[in-house]
């Protein structure tokens, strides 16, 4: 039965329900002998979102029903963390997998929130925790045609960090698609790759008329509506 299906999945819930939230689910490679930075997987995270919108399957093919559905609403992502065997048997949910390095993470076509594939089901949401980024791992990440920039006033776990550098870049894809930007040309040649950045507070302010702007609504993690990243795609914001 694909996702489009208004029968129900679990024999109670159809996947139609109004009342059923979509989402795209990302999950998170997590193997503690070979752990990414966190930049590193906020980043690679963003470039499975991106690259997930930019398959011709979510833009004229198989998954664009699904994918306008979700967007209609709420871009919501949820991201889970998979180790193992697990990872692996996570990878026959439709989407797509980005890997850099160490970092490796897998975006899944947007389905309802409830019921999920078990091969879901089963990755954790909670305590995704990677290692912070040095100075000198940021340094040699420079070049990136998009930049996605985190608020220095927000604390948030890699998790969430993930999720917010994919709206960002997200957002960043749709409106170089909405204004036939030529930036875009060079950013899928280099494989939608993005730049993690983490200014402090005057240079969060410095880019205050970045194009894109995120605001979280505060349903996990923060509390009420707070702008979590910005990005731009030009030599600066």
């Amino acid at each position: 039965m694909s996702q489009h299906d208004s029968e129900p999945i679990d024999g109670s819930q159809p996947i139609d329900d109004p009342d059923v939230p979509w989402a795209m689910q990302v999950a998170l490679r997590y193997d503690k002998a070979d752990l990414p930075d966190e930049d590193l997987l906020a980043a690679t995270a963003a470039r499975a979102v991106v690259t997930l919108l930019a398959d011709h399957r979510a833009r004229d093919g198989d998954w664009s029903e699904a994918v306008r559905r979700w967007r209609d609403g709420r871009i919501r992502k949820l991201v889970r963390r998979a180790r193992g065997v697990r990872w692996e048997r996570a990878q026959v949910v439709p989407g797509v997998t980005v890997t850099d390095g160490p970092a490796a993470v897998r975006a899944y076509v947007p389905m309802p929130t409830r019921p999920l594939p078990p091969e879901l089901d089963a990755l954790q949401v909670s305590g995704t925790t990677y290692p912070a980024t040095t100075p000198e791992q940021r340094e040699g990440r420079a070049g990136a045609v998009v930049t996605v920039a985190l608020s220095p006033h927000v604390e948030m776990t890699s998790g969430k960090t993930a999720a917010q550098c994919g709206h960002g870049a997200q957002l960043a894809y749709e409106a170089m698609v909405a204004a036939d930007d030529p930036a875009l040309q060079a950013w899928a040649e280099d494989g939608y790759r993005v730049r993690v950045a983490r200014p402090d507070e005057a240079g969060w302010r410095a880019c205050a008329g970045a194009p894109v702007s995120v605001v979280d609504a505060g349903f996990t993690e923060l509390d009420g509506p707070t702008e979590t990243v910005r990005a731009w795609w030009s030599a600066t914001c």
